[in-house]
């Protein structure tokens, strides 16, 4: 089964991505900033995790307020680096560990973590700034996948100190019950104090910033207590993200060694890391055993039900180029595209053979079963003049007038408004 081997807290601060880029463009000169850094690398480097789970917040860049959920998983295969409006960070994406993702969802839901899920969207310096300097790149490569979980601490209500912290043991138990022998480390970023609005911008409390450190370390507990208002008092409003540190503390055991840490404040972000390990061995539990079952409840005998197929996250990054061309259907512009010329916008797409051809002969049956969901077909029938019933009755392998026979009111209809 999968272990974790030490938690990671680092600040995300934008300046620690400009040092590093400022350090590349000058052939590797130091800096302050980038020599506290060097330990946390050099851990990782040696742990050598097969995987790490990532939590950061977005600064309304690929998140913004039309949709924004207080716990978000990257459930996708790579993430890119954002632009936040003076163009995108030189690096490569970074790849992400699905079948991991996938499962960490189960979990988390089966512990009453009602998560959304996200794929396709690039990250921001939240993820990116810190995580340029945490990791050595190798011809370009990224040595490790990771599982993002942004949390949305910008808009209130936020989760809670409390609910970050119960999150984090719920990730311990979605690690320890994924079947495959891996190693995980937990990365938590965000903080430490600052304010970066208001005529309160410039708030630091360096003095709060190192009892946390020591607080996150030995009394966990205690700050999964304290509300936003006393974070805000002694940190600043946006320092007190730094409840994020609590998802990966909460993902520890109990009693851990402190093996880093470092602080300095260069201008408006405090800027720490800490990494620590688990003082207490991992013990075997049917506790584990349980937890796995208790996963597997929900879906249990689906499998019996003929002609039905639960659209999963497996399913939804296997078949997500397909999906995002046919919900593209909503957009005037791109149905119109498709009906003049629909080799070309499947080039414009990347389709595949296989995914134009289901397209191509409106091959109902086969779209279902190679992972698109059904609310997608409906979308294709109405831009193509197909109603819903047409599309039940290929499904069921009938004429239209069969199908017709097995309903109480004989009618054609369909989602199209036009």
């Amino acid at each position: 089964m999968a272990r974790i081997i030490g938690g990671v807290a680092t600040s995300h601060t934008p300046t620690i991505g400009f040092a590093y880029d400022q350090s590349s463009k000058d052939g590797g000169s130091g800096s302050q900033i980038l020599d506290a850094f060097a330990p946390v690398r050099e851990w990782l480097a040696e742990k050598k995790p097969d995987a790490v789970v990532y939590v950061f917040n977005d600064h309304m860049t690929s998140f913004f307020f039309d949709h924004y959920s207080a716990f978000t998983l990257g459930v996708g295969p790579e993430y890119a680096v954002a632009d936040e409006g003076g163009g995108a960070r030189r690096m490569p994406p970074v790849p992400g560990d699905t079948a991991l993702a996938q499962h960490m969802a189960t979990s988390l839901v089966t512990d009453e973590f009602d998560m959304a899920y996200f794929q396709d969207k690039p990250l921001d310096h939240g993820f990116f700034s810190p995580m340029s300097v945490l990791f050595d790149r190798t011809e370009g490569a990224w040595p490790v996948p990771v599982v993002p979980l942004q949390i949305g601490v910008l808009q209130f209500p936020i989760p809670t100190a409390a609910r970050c912290y119960k999150l984090g043991q719920a990730i311990r138990r979605a690690i320890a019950s994924y079947p495959q022998d891996i190693s995980v480390a937990v990365i938590s970023t965000g903080g430490l104090s600052h304010q970066v609005h208001g005529e309160r911008a410039g708030f630091n409390n360096p003095e709060w910033d190192h009892r946390f450190l020591d607080a996150i370390t030995n009394e966990p507990e205690a700050l999964a207590e304290m509300t936003h208002a006393e974070y805000a008092t002694l940190g600043g409003l946006e320092g007190a993200e730094v409840i994020m540190w609590l998802v990966m503390r909460g993902a520890l055991a109990s009693n851990v060694r402190r093996v880093h840490s470092s602080y300095d404040l260069p201008s408006m972000t405090g800027i720490a890391t800490l990494v620590l390990e688990n003082a207490d061995a991992e013990l075997p539990t049917a506790a584990t055993e349980r937890h796995r079952a208790r996963m597997a409840e929900q879906l249990t005998g689906i499998e019996r039900l003929r002609g039905t197929y639960p659209y999963d996250i497996a399913t939804g990054v296997k078949a997500y180029r397909l999906n995002k061309f046919l919900h593209g259907m909503v957009d005037r512009g791109h149905r119109e595209r498709f009906l003049a010329e629909p080799e070309a916008s499947f080039d414009e797409a990347g389709l595949t053979e296989e995914e134009r051809d289901l397209v191509r002969r409106r091959d109902w049956s086969g779209l279902i079963h190679y992972g698109v969901i059904f609310f997608m077909l409906e979308k294709l029938g109405a831009v193509v003049g197909i109603s819903n019933p047409d599309i039940y009755a290929a499904m069921r392998g009938e004429s239209l007038e069969q199908f017709l026979e097995t309903r109480n009111t004989k009618m054609l209809y369909s989602v199209s408004g036009e």
